[in-house]
């Protein structure tokens, strides 16, 4: 049966582990009360933290990588806690006896399903007195179960009052079930198989309890000038605050530094008369400079048709660059001639932009200017012979409370190609045409996929992540 439920319970498959390890290594039977969790929980409430859980973003885990399948902290710390917290009803068998009454048993469960209650609110999760009663009954409970055991041949080994249980989780993935283990007060050893995970955990569970009430190796740094008692190098810096305080500031000189080396590369948008003439959206913020989120880029081939060849056709299979309701936007092709260009419109996007320049799935896309079909053999004919280009569709801005939208300006695309990487690598992508597709249209190696903008940017921050970690060594010498 324990078997069964280590199979078919994977946010419990640890605590049952390490349980079914102990009963393995013995001979002798253990005494167990049934935990909490075998008789019940106050599900609506760990639901509700879950789901509100969803929304959070702001110093929740997951901004360190969003990992599939990732286990609501809310749930991970209320299964944990009543997997080891015993529950308060009348049993008996296996040569022991423990608990209450029925109406007493209902009293005490009503008292522990309260400390759930509490633990589960995403504001208590670093909320040390409502953390401090839900250790105090994993605890009480672990002493119980020494006591019950204390005439075992391995008490000494297994039923040490003073020291909690480990957690082991071997697939840890993101790290929800050891992180939340540790926030209860135990020990937690976790593993995976995916290089990702491992570097999650080790980020979340490994590293910061090593620093653990040290203060930052930076505080020098950071207040250069200021007298020693403005320093405060008394202070405290309980768990991982000063661990927190180091990569905020290594964190700010690497941005700092790259606005110096890059910034050029990345200005902001000024908002102008001109842009918000058809776009009523756009009148209250002009002459304001927004950050650019994003620039959406299309590839394009030379078109077909020898009376346009000197027109880089865009292959997109839609135009269309924000759904949501009541705020739709979508890229509108302003053919002029044997030119066009891009411009941004609000509002339900018509047919044509639903469809983009695809013509069809034989026909593959369609000339934007002549309607000429453009077939997957042509494409991958231009790839290879390296005449395959890209041309800019829209820029995505920071607005105050939602996205701006903007056509693109030959500025804003000159910008672009003064980029100058001086490094890209060269690693052949895998010659494997049925699953890998970019090798056919010529793009076969791993540089090929990046504009030269994102590889003089990932060149820069790589080279600061080096330059960081030698600042850190020397200031923590000095410190």
């Amino acid at each position: 049966g324990l078997v069964r439920v280590f199979e078919q319970s994977r946010p419990c498959q640890t605590s049952f582990y390490s349980h079914a390890r102990i009963m393995l290594m013995s001979d002798h039977p253990i005494k167990s009360p049934r935990k909490l969790i075998e008789v019940a929980l106050p599900l609506d409430a760990i639901n509700v933290a879950c789901a509100r859980e969803k929304s959070i973003r702001h110093g929740h885990p997951s901004t360190l990588h969003l990992w599939w399948a990732r286990r609501p902290l809310a749930a991970a710390r209320a299964v944990i806690f009543a997997q080891l917290v015993n529950d308060p009803g009348y049993q008996q068998g296996g040569g022991f006896k423990y608990g209450k009454n029925k109406k007493e048993a209902a009293i005490e469960r009503k008292r522990l399903f309260k400390i759930i209650e509490d633990l589960v609110l995403w504001e208590n999760t670093t909320n040390e007195e409502v953390l401090e009663r839900a250790r105090a009954e994993i605890r009480r409970s672990w002493r119980e179960v020494c006591e019950l055991n204390k005439d075992h041949p391995q008490a000494a080994e297994l039923f040490n009052p003073d020291k909690l249980p480990a957690l082991h989780d071997p697939f840890a993935g993101g790290g929800a079930i050891p992180l939340e283990a540790q926030r209860l007060g135990l020990e937690a050893y976790a593993s995976d198989l995916n290089p990702v995970a491992v570097l999650i955990n080790k980020a979340m569970i490994e590293i910061p309890p090593k620093f653990a009430g040290r203060p930052p190796v930076s505080l020098l740094q950071s207040r250069q000038g200021a007298k020693k008692k403005e320093l405060d190098l008394e202070r405290e810096w309980p768990g991982a605050t000063g661990l927190a305080e180091d990569v905020r500031y290594y964190g700010a000189w690497m941005r700092e530094e790259a606005q110096k080396r890059i910034g050029h590369l990345y200005p902001p948008v000024e908002i102008t008369a001109e842009m918000a003439k058809e776009r009523p959206d756009l009148k209250p913020l002009v002459g304001q400079k927004l950050t650019v989120i994003a620039w959406l880029w299309a590839r394009t081939v030379k078109s077909p048709n020898p009376a346009f060849s000197h027109v880089d056709v865009p292959l997109a299979s839609n135009f269309v660059i924000s759904t949501k309701e009541g705020k739709e936007v979508y890229v509108q092709p302003i053919v002029e001639s044997d030119r066009y260009h891009f411009s941004v419109r609000t509002g339900k996007p018509p047919a044509e932009a639903l469809g983009g320049t695809t013509a069809g799935k034989r026909k593959a896309f369609r000339c934007l200017i002549s309607d000429v079909p453009i077939d997957y053999n042509y494409i991958r004919a231009e790839g290879k012979a390296g005449r395959m280009g890209q041309k800019l569709m829209a820029v995505v801005l920071e607005g105050d409370r939602s996205r701006v939208y903007v056509a693109p300006t030959q500025e804003i695309e000159g910008i672009a190609a003064k980029a100058n990487p001086t490094w890209r690598p060269e690693m052949a992508l895998p010659d494997n045409p049925r699953d890998f597709k970019t090798p056919n249209y010529g793009l076969t190696t791993f540089g090929d996929l990046f504009t030269p903008r994102q590889l003089v940017a990932l060149t820069t921050f790589s080279d600061l992540v080096s330059e960081a970690r030698e600042r850190v060594r020397k200031d923590s010498l000095a410190a």
